[in-house]
């Protein structure tokens, strides 16, 4: 496995990052050993970054992983949506709790569009900057599905980490194509940004054509590393080739190209909205039976809209 530096953080990180979405509760919810087990064996793959958000709800999972290997560099971002000071301390703090942890490596505020939005964030950064100062954080950043968004960390010296959305197609850029988002990313990294990838495969979208997806983000000059859902050994075996620039048997790739995802609604939806407020593709709206539906075309299947459903009537399968 290759590692890079982050940036100019200092942080080392594979090339491949984990990212837990796809394991946790929001997906494929899978029972915490077996989980642990998933996670263990990236490890042996020589894996040591590992990216969730408290939205995620999979801290459970990193818990024990980091017990499994007291002496290893396990990397771990983790992000919040707080506003506030008192409500990033909250997080951060319940993120050193659950992760049994005295500090985190990089804290990111979740989400974020513009410079505009960085500046109604702006007590929650502050808390983190000073939490970077005590020693509790060791790099700060954002995540964002905008250009506007990498422009606006681009914006602010005191933001380490920018983790954008980009993928071969561009799908799921909300504000421009993949050459722009290119573009903007190149000029991050140049100014000392530590940038690593999401959503490369766009939410599932390119499994058909895993293998073309992954060698391309993997080969951006920009990235010091690429964050992939797994939730199982043969998709980290997959991945893990990828990373390193090396050839996926064909079966291997047959395997990933069949496999089929989709949003579930219960047909007991209430119609309560949150969830279509929560979508940052705009992809889920009320119908005219009062219940939530999805445009299949513009949905990245990651999840967030499950998270705020209320009542639990959402999945990703």
């Amino acid at each position: 496995m290759e590692y890079r530096y982050l940036g100019r953080t200092g942080i080392r990180v594979s090339r491949l990052c984990f990212g837990l979405l796809t394991i946790g509760p929001l997906q494929a919810n899978l029972p915490l050993a077996e989980g642990v087990d998933l996670l263990k064996y990236a490890v042996e793959q020589g894996v040591n970054f590992f990216d969730t958000a408290e939205i995620y709800e999979s801290y459970s999972y990193l818990k024990e992983l980091l017990r499994s290997f007291p002496g290893r560099e396990l990397i771990i971002t983790t992000k919040s949506y707080a506003v506030t000071a008192k409500e990033m301390e909250q997080s951060l703090e319940r993120a050193r709790r659950e992760l049994d942890r005295d500090y985190i490596d990089i804290f990111l505020l979740h989400e974020q569009e513009s410079a505009l939005t960085l500046k109604g964030h702006r007590a929650a950064l502050d808390y983190l900057l000073e939490a970077r100062e005590k020693g509790l954080v060791r790099a700060v950043g954002i995540s964002t599905h905008r250009i506007a968004g990498v422009r606006g960390a681009m914006e602010l010296a005191e933001i380490d980490v920018i983790h954008p959305l980009f993928n071969l197609k561009g799908l799921g850029i909300q504000d421009g194509t993949r050459q722009e988002m290119e573009m903007v990313l190149t000029e991050a990294a140049a100014a000392g940004k530590g940038i690593y990838l999401m959503k490369v495969l766009g939410g599932g979208n390119l499994l058909p054509q895993a293998r073309e997806a992954l060698e391309y983000a993997f080969s951006r000059p920009f990235a010091a590393a690429v964050a992939v859902g797994m939730k199982t050994r043969w998709e980290v075996d997959i991945t893990v080739l990828a990373a390193q620039g090396l050839p996926v048997p064909d079966q291997l790739e047959k395997l990933m190209g069949s496999e089929k995802r989709r949003l579930h609604i219960d047909p007991w939806c209430e119609g309560c909205g949150k969830c279509a407020e929560q979508c940052p593709q705009e992809a889920l709206f009320l119908g005219d039976d009062g219940k939530t539906h999805v445009r299949e075309q513009e949905c990245l299947l990651c999840g967030y809209c499950a998270a705020a459903c209320p009542f639990f009537y959402i999945k990703v399968y």
